[in-house]
């Protein structure tokens, strides 16, 4: 266009916008074809060209502003620009709904990245006919008027008041998640039902929905938060983040069965390959919607990290032959290459790979399949065992006090107690000794992260704190305790019993093994002062309850459990009164 008609006369930006307008409305004709075309390849292809045409048409108004160096008008920035056009429209009130258009398209991109700032500015200037000026930007939308066009005005895509509908609904859901996110309830409560009240469709719904349910979850009300997470499910069951807070939900509410059910359905839901879309041609909500991070309820992860989240759940509550199949295929998920890079769920302390395989381990062992936990255990340790000291480097770091170890050497530790197990389970007492030594020949080099080799990251911190080594020391004296006493061999099973309640102080369970041992070698005194310092803890919350351990160690710690503590203390006090009326 620039070249049929010299710039610098009214003719030639007549004729300019002439042109431009009939472009303009045949490529907006165009496009609303294609928008009441379906999902038809024809669709696609006419909104493509719509876009390059909208392009072309870009690029020729650009050629323009060149030309007429605009470039000298934006000095003083573009919220500076915005205020002269914004004075020269009060002169010329037709230009009040084209201005009012392109102040929605800026308020988009503005909000889009962030800058709210210049965005509440831009609306309180274009609200100046309220008085005051407030400064809440929802509220801003909300009373934002943008005049009617004239009917002779050229064909748009989109007007100005359904872009503000757009900003508005994109906002308030904005403002309700962070709100959601830093704690604050009523306002997020608040937020997202304007978000929901406003035009959201269905994808924007359902994530609106979810954020609504978590909120009313947290702010203790679970029946009002499920029908959210219902209306959210309705006519279809593959919307990752509100089945991920429904099974959030059901834990609260005990119900482990919907809870696992949820799970399952989440896993299936992420491994469906979602189908690509046709060019977007509007301003839509999803386009002014931040990303969720890690932090947000509506981020489900991935496929593995649904995965875990079933297998754990199943071996917390019982399931034990579902978790190891479901262990199983997490596992080959990892292995296979699809998932490169497992980070923790979006419930974290997550698990480190290590901690997966031995979660594994330990699921197939309550399932009663020991040799496949076997099989677990030699594939963690021939992945670790580059990273693991050699036998006579380590007995001479031993001899030297060195303290540096490899930081997989818990891991290490924890499979070789696992084989011991499984070993146990196959009746194979001698491997089963031999795996429990060699565990405890290399925890006890082991010592947490030293403050000098820099932060230490969750799981880190989980597997070598001082609480998780002490219990594990403790699990594989009580562990190789318990198999010497199954051979008859309590003198050596005393030896560990005793050193188990010196590493770890707060294992009741090793002071219960010590003192049936005691009372089988017939130690009364040492069992009858271990009895009485037992019955004065036992009204006490056990020391370090409060820490939480790796699932794994939680789980090996249940099979060392004494099955009735209660019982057992009070048969001792029974035989204890029965030896004095002797």
């Amino acid at each position: 266009m620039a070249h049929r008609t010299p710039p610098g006369s009214s003719a030639s930006h007549a004729s300019c916008l002439d042109l431009w307008r009939e472009k303009n409305d045949q490529l907006v004709q165009q496009a609303k074809v294609a928008q009441d075309s379906g999902l038809s390849p024809r669709r696609q292809q006419l909104a493509q060209d719509a876009l390059e045409g909208l392009r072309g048409l870009l690029h020729s108004l650009q050629v323009l502003e060149t030309q007429e160096q605009l470039k000298a008008r934006l000095e003083h920035g573009l919220r500076g620009l915005w205020d002269s056009v914004l004075h020269v429209s009060s002169l010329l009130p037709e230009l009040l709904p084209a201005l009012h258009h392109l102040a929605g398209l800026q308020a988009a991109l503005w909000l889009s990245t962030d800058r709210l700032g210049d965005l509440t500015l831009l609306l309180q200037t274009l609200n100046v006919s309220q008085s005051g000026a407030s400064e809440d930007l929802l509220l801003l939308l909300k009373t934002w008027r943008p005049p009617a066009e004239e009917s002779d005005a050229p064909l748009t895509l989109q007007d100005a008041q359904d872009l503000r509908g757009v900003l508005l609904t994109a906002f308030a859901y904005r403002q309700g998640l962070q709100e959601l996110i830093t704690g604050n309830l009523p306002r997020a409560l608040s937020s997202l039902h304007e978000a929901a009240s406003g035009l959201c469709p269905r994808p924007v719904l359902v994530q609106v929905y979810t954020a609504l349910g978590t909120c009313l979850r947290k702010m203790g009300s679970p029946q009002r938060a499920l029908l959210y997470l219902v209306a959210a499910l309705k006519g279809e069951s593959t919307w990752g983040p509100p089945l991920l807070e429904a099974s959030r939900l059901y834990r609260q509410l005990e119900n482990t069965a919907a809870e696992i059910e949820c799970l399952e359905l989440l896993v299936e839901a992420l491994s469906v390959a979602h189908i690509p879309e046709a060019p977007q041609l509007l301003i839509e909500v999803e386009l002014l919607l931040p990303r969720p991070d890690p932090a947000s309820p509506l981020h489900c992860g991935t496929q593995s990290q649904a995965k875990y989240l079933l297998a754990s759940r199943c071996l917390q509550t019982g399931r034990a032959e579902n978790a190891a199949e479901h262990y199983l295929d997490l596992l080959a998920l990892l292995l296979d290459g699809s998932e490169p890079k497992f980070s923790p769920p979006p419930c974290p302390p997550g698990p480190c790979v290590p901690e997966v395989f031995l979660e594994a381990a330990a699921a197939l062992i309550q399932a009663g399949r020991a040799q496949d936990a076997l099989t677990v255990c030699e594939e963690l340790l021939s992945r670790m065992s580059s990273l693991l000291p050699k036998r006579p480097r380590l007995w001479e770091d031993a001899r030297r006090g060195t303290k540096e170890l490899p930081h997989c050497s818990p891991w290490v530790s924890a499979t070789y107690l696992l084989q011991g197990q499984a070993w146990v389970q196959l009746g194979a007492q001698k491997e089963a000794i031999s795996e429990f030594s060699r565990c405890l020949e290399l925890l006890f080099q082991a010592t947490p992260k030293d403050k000098e080799q820099g932060p230490a990251s969750s799981c880190e911190q989980g597997c070598t704190s001082d609480v998780a080594l002490q219990q594990l020391r403790a699990a594989a004296l009580i562990s190789r305790g318990l198999e010497w006493v199954a051979s008859g061999q309590d003198t050596k099973a005393l030896q560990d019993f005793l050193l188990s309640v010196q590493v770890c102080p707060g294992n009741q369970d090793a002071s219960f093994h010590l003192l049936q041992t005691l009372r089988r070698l017939d130690r009364r005194d040492e069992a009858t002062a271990l009895w009485r310092r037992l019955e004065a803890q036992t009204e006490l919350p056990q020391e370090n309850a409060a820490w939480s351990l790796p699932l794994y160690l939680e789980t090996c710690l249940g099979w060392i459990h004494p099955p009735d503590r209660e019982t057992l203390l009070e048969e001792f006090r029974t035989s204890l009164l029965e030896t004095r009326d002797l």
